[in-house]
């Protein structure tokens, strides 16, 4: 079998319960503007709100999302941000209203990397080359 040299990551998730504020919270730390999005067929009570993407690049998006369905929360997945220099976003956290849990630290020859919480109590990560 060969090895696909490509990555398998498509689309990410992160579950809110105030849509504008979780909304607010990422376009300030990102200087950003989300997409508002119309789900397909029945959802139910599903609402979205794209990240920016790049149509037929090599890259991935996500959305937040607000539905009964899925709670946010700390302890699952950790999702990470590409930054051109963490400490930038990092230093827009608190301001948004999210909490900071690690400051920028160096990860050896990977880079660096914040571990924030968004207004909706998700961990996120931020990393950069620098």
């Amino acid at each position: 079998m060969a090895i696909a040299a490509k990555n398998p990551f498509t689309w990410l998730e992160i579950y809110v319960e105030d849509m504008d504020r979780a909304r607010r919270f990422y376009e300030n730390v990102f200087q950003i503007e989300m997409i508002p999005m119309q789900t397909p067929g029945d959802f139910g009570d599903l609402e979205m709100w794209s990240f920016p993407w790049a149509e037929g690049e090599k890259n991935i998006s996500g959305a937040l999302c607000k539905t009964a369905d899925f709670k946010p929360g700390a302890g699952g997945t950790l999702v990470y941000f590409t930054c051109e220099d963490c400490a930038v976003e990092e230093s827009r956290v608190q301001q948004a209203g999210g909490q900071v849990i690690q400051e920028k630290m160096q990860i050896g020859e990977h880079g660096f990397c914040s571990i924030v919480i968004d207004t909706e109590g998700n961990t996120i990560g931020l990393h950069s080359d620098m």
